[in-house]
């Protein structure tokens, strides 16, 4: 039995309108398929999210009564036990099942279906597919490419890779009404060779949502510091700007070097009476462990003098209070692509915090101005000097330049962005 197909609504109103928001993740771990979602409902329009339900999304999605979550169920665990040339075919016919099941029957037809790319396969191609049968337009948001990602695990010349590559490219070509870049420079890369879109292709650069927002007073930083438990402690001590707070978040997947982080801190931490330092680094992902060790390896070679590194998972309220409170943002994302930007850079320009950020790729100056909102780094010992410079009783001066360049960044939010590129284009905004 075929699913049921849309019917366009005349004359159209802001309320007819309806997207289905398909994330092949976390849900709860991919922020801006979640604010899309927001803006939408925030005009009047119903959304129906599809993705897995692993951490706790934001807050206004669970209260939100034009917001509707259906949860894509997990591959069978068991799957993981299998060698990966037999259980990747097998995950990806869960996931086709899933996800035909989720956007053909679960819910309503819609007028859009609005997709995160990557992952690529199978969702570019179920996407089409539902796009056709139910007459729906299909915008594609280009976060990165999932073959580079690919890449960077199995080799460019991987036989996968080559594959992942022609497939997403042919997707381009022929899927969407629509597409989204998050820069610039992925723009212009969609529209050569050898991807060659033709559909048209809208940059809405990531901006920081609500939640986000620069310390209001002293006196809120010390209630956070004194509460949470990682640096309850010698709340004190960061107060009276003793000791450095920095925040790093991260996947904890190999296009991020976390080494990067210690090896400067080890290097910054040889320095004669350097500040000390606290590092809280958030995130989940398949790597932390293996760094948790690398961590207490090194403090009980004494190599962290005066280094405190702390791993924790904290609420999205608890993660936006804990930036506005640290003194440097951390960012070690590394672009596979070369032309996608960290959202958690965009989190910490929303909460007025400047970031120390790997440089070395062609959309960092979207972002990133350096010397006005933060400094660019490619090297552990380039990250080390920044460290020393800006803690330093003589870089007080630049980190608090910086902070105010970062509160500058701050004042540009999702909301008007996404107005200004997808609110008419969406059909929400006359």
């Amino acid at each position: 039995m075929l699913p049921s197909r849309y019917v366009k609504h005349s004359p159209a109103s802001h309320e007819s309108v309806s997207v289905q928001v398909l994330v092949l993740g976390d849900i709860g771990r991919s922020p801006r398929m979640q604010y899309h979602a927001l803006s939408i409902a925030r005009h009047g329009g119903r959304v129906d999210i599809i993705g897995y339900f692993e951490s706790p999304p934001h807050p206004e999605l669970l209260t939100n009564p034009r917001v509707q979550i259906y949860p894509l169920a997990s591959p069978p665990s068991v799957i993981q036990l299998i060698p990966f040339i037999v259980a990747g075919p097998l995950k990806v016919l869960w996931q086709i099942w899933t996800l035909i099941r989720a956007l053909g029957y679960q819910t309503q037809p819609a007028r859009w279906l609005l997709v995160q790319n990557p992952p690529s396969i199978p969702t570019l191609v179920i996407a089409l597919i539902i796009s056709v049968l139910r007459n729906t337009h299909l915008m594609i948001d280009w976060h990165n490419y999932g073959w580079t990602i690919l890449a960077g695990t199995k080799g460019e010349n991987h036989p996968f890779v080559k594959i992942s590559k022609v497939y997403e490219c042919v997707m381009g070509q022929v899927a969407p009404t629509a597409n989204i870049t998050v820069t610039h420079a992925m723009k212009r890369q969609l529209e050569q060779e050898p991807y060659n879109v033709t559909a048209p292709i809208l940059v809405l650069h990531d901006r920081p949502a609500s939640i986000f927002q620069p310390l209001k007073s002293l006196p809120d930083r010390r209630d956070f510091l004194e509460r949470f438990s990682e640096t309850k402690d010698f709340a004190s001590n960061i107060m009276a700007g003793e000791t450095r707070l920095i925040v790093s978040s991260t996947s904890w997947t190999p296009d991020e070097d976390f080494s990067l982080l210690l090896d400067a801190l080890v290097t910054y931490a040889k320095q004669d009476n350097a500040p000390p330092v606290t590092a809280i680094i958030t995130g989940r992902g398949p790597q932390k462990a293996l760094y948790e060790q690398k961590i207490q390896d090194l403090e009980n070679a004494g190599k962290l003098p005066n280094i405190r590194i702390r791993t924790a998972w904290l609420t999205m309220e608890d993660y936006a209070m804990l930036l506005s409170c640290a003194d440097l943002g951390v960012c070690l994302h590394m672009s596979s692509s070369g032309v996608d930007l960290p959202m958690k850079v965009v989190d910490m320009f929303g909460s007025g915090l400047p970031v120390a950020a790997y440089s070395g790729y062609e959309s960092f100056d979207e972002l990133v101005k350096d010397g006005v909102n933060g400094c660019g780094f490619k090297t552990a010992d380039q990250l080390a000097v920044i460290l020393r410079r800006l803690f330093t009783e003589k870089g007080s001066t630049q980190l608090q330049n910086l902070r105010k360049g970062a509160e500058r960044e701050s004042a540009l939010r999702w909301d008007e962005e996404w107005d200004r590129v997808l609110g008419r284009v969406i059909g929400v905004i006359d």
